[in-house]
C-alpha cells in the first residue's frame, strides 16, 4: 500500500508548486517522510536552499533545517509516487478562470507519472475541474488510465497567509479521492502532518465546491459590511462603532469593511460564477458581493480627494503617502492587491503618490506593477497619509510622530482605511480623518 511505502521511506512525496501553499506543506511533510519540493522558478529554489523565505510562512531557521529536497529539474519527479499540486489558479482580465498553470503542471507531472501513483490537487478550482480538465491532461501526457493505472484526489488548501495560529497543522483538512481505497490513503498521508485531522468528502466535486463556498461566503459578508460603511458615511455614522455595538449580541458575525484582494477571497467567487453561468444560471448574490468589493477602491479614492479639498489642498500635485501595498497586513503577497487600484486612482487626479512597504519585495512590486517603493524614513512634506495596510510597523507609529511627515500648509489628511487609529484621538490632534 502506498501509505505504508511512504511512511517507511520506500516511496516519496512530491510537492509541486512552492509558494504560500506548497512551501509550508512540503516543510511539514519533510518532518515525517521523504519530500521532493519542485518549482519551475530556479531563483525561488536557490533562495529556499539558502534559507531565504520570501513568503514569510516558514521562516529562515525552519527552511534551513528542513529535509525537503528542493529541485527545479522536473526529471527529479521520477522519484515520486505521491504528488501534491499547489499552483495558483488566478482569473483573467475578463474575470474568468485562468487554468493555464494547473494545466501546465499537470503536463509536467504526467510526464513523470508511473503506475500506482496518486496525484492530489490543492489548487482552488470550480467543481469538476480536477476530473474534467486535469485528469485528461494527466492521461494524455502519461499514457496511463486514471482509476486503473493511477489514482486522483483533491484536498483544497486552507492556508491563511501570515497567520501563525491557523497553520497546516491546526486547520482541519478536507480530503477526497476517486475511490474509497484512495481516499483512505490520501487521508492517512495528510493525517501525518495535520494535527486537526481530516474531513473525508464524499466526492472530489464536493471538496472542490466546499473550497469555493468558503471564500464566497466570506466575500459576501465583507461586501455587506462594505455596503453598510458606504451608507453610514452618508449618515455621518462611524461604522466601527456600529460593529462594536452589534457584537454585544452572541450571534453577531465578526466581519469588517475593507479592501478584498489576494488570491483567495477576491478570486474564488469568480470560479463559482463562471461555472454557474456555464450551466445557465446567473449568480445574483455572489456577483453582487463581488461588484461591491471590487468597487471599494473607487470609494476610497473619492473619499481621499474630498478630504484633500476640505484640507484646502490643491489636488493636482498633492503629495500623498500610501503605507502598505500588500493584499493584507504583515504578509508579503502583492498578488491582486486592491491598494494598487487606489494608487492608480489617485494618479488619475494628478496626485503625486509615494508608496511605502518594507514587508514585500521591492523588485516584485516594480516588476508586477511598475511602482518604485519609497523608504518610510524619506517621507516629508506630504499633504496626506493613507494607511492602506496596517502592518505592525505602521500600527506602532504614534499620531504625534505621524504628524511630522506633513507639510505646514493646509490640514493634515489621514486616511485610515481599516480604522486602526481612534477617530477622536486623531481629530483632537487636528487630523482631517477618514476611515471605512
Amino acid at each position: 500500500m502506498i501509505y505504508d511505502d511512504i511512511v517507511s521511506g520506500k516511496k516519496s512525496v512530491a510537492v509541486v508548486g512552492l509558494g504560500y501553499v506548497g512551501l509550508p506543506i512540503a516543510v511539514e511533510f519533510s518532518k515525517k517522510v521523504n519530500v521532493i519540493g519542485f518549482d519551475i522558478n530556479s531563483n525561488k529554489i536557490e533562495k529556499y536552499k539558502k534559507g531565504i523565505d520570501a513568503t514569510n510562512e516558514v521562516g529562515q531557521e525552519a527552511l534551513l533545517n528542513c529535509k525537503v529536497d528542493f529541485v527545479c529539474d522536473e526529471k527529479e519527479l521520477d522519484r515520486a509516487d505521491f504528488f501534491i499540486i499547489a499552483v495558483p489558479t488566478p482569473i483573467k482580465i475578463d474575470k474568468t478562470p485562468d487554468l493555464r498553470s494547473i494545466i501546465n503542471v499537470s503536463e509536467i507531472v504526467g510526464r513523470h507519472l508511473k503506475r500506482d501513483s496518486i496525484v492530489v490537487y490543492e489548487s482552488t478550482v470550480y467543481p469538476g475541474t480536477t476530473e474534467e480538465i486535469c485528469v485528461p491532461v494527466l492521461e494524455e501526457t502519461s499514457g496511463l488510465k486514471c482509476g486503473v493505472d493511477f489514482k486522483i484526489g483533491y484536498s483544497p488548501e486552507r492556508i491563511n497567509p501570515s497567520d501563525k495560529i491557523h497553520t497546516v497543522r491546526t486547520i482541519k483538512k478536507i480530503v477526497s479521492a476517486c475511490d474509497k481505497e484512495t481516499l483512505e490513503a490520501v487521508a492517512g498521508i495528510y493525517e501525518l502532518v495535520v494535527d486537526a485531522g481530516v474531513y473525508r468528502a464524499s466526492t472530489i466535486r464536493v471538496a472542490e465546491a466546499a473550497k469555493v463556498v468558503e471564500n464566497s461566503q466570506r466575500d459576501i459578508n465583507i461586501a455587506f459590511m462594505n455596503e453598510l460603511a458606504m451608507v453610514f458615511h452618508s449618515m455621518d455614522i462611524n461604522t466601527n462603532e456600529v460593529i462594536a455595538a452589534m457584537k454585544t449580541k452572541w450571534n453577531a458575525l465578526d466581519f469588517y469593511p475593507g479592501l478584498v484582494g489576494g488570491h483567495c477571497i477576491g478570486v474564488d467567487p469568480y470560479y463559482f460564477i463562471y461555472k454557474a453561468e456555464e450551466l445557465g444560471y446567473h449568480s445574483e448574490i455572489i456577483m453582487s458581493g463581488r461588484k461591491i468589493n471590487d468597487s471599494m477602491s473607487d470609494f476610497v479614492v473619492a473619499s481621499i480627494i474630498k478630504k484633500l479639498i476640505i484640507a484646502d489642498k490643491k489636488v493636482k500635485g498633492a503629495k500623498v503617502a500610501v503605507l502598505g501595498i500588500t493584499f493584507k497586513e504583515n504578509c508579503p503577497d502583492i498578488r491582486n492587491t486592491k491598494v494598487v487600484d487606489i494608487i492608480n486612482g489617485l494618479k488619475e487626479y494628478g496626485v503625486d503618490v509615494l508608496v511605502c512597504d518594507s514587508v514585500c519585495d521591492k523588485e516584485d512590486v516594480m516588476r508586477f506593477y511598475g511602482i518604485k517603493l519609497t523608504d518610510f524614513s524619506l517621507l516629508k512634506n506630504v499633504d496626506g497619509v493613507v494607511l492602506a495596510v496596517p502592518h505592525n510597523e505602521y500600527k506602532r507609529i504614534a499620531l504625534d510622530e505621524l504628524k511630522k511627515l506633513y507639510s505646514s500648509e493646509g490640514g493634515n489628511v489621514l486616511i485610515d482605511v481599516k480604522g486602526i487609529f481612534s477617530q477622536n484621538d486623531a481629530e483632537e490632534k487636528e487630523f482631517i480623518y477618514w476611515s471605512l
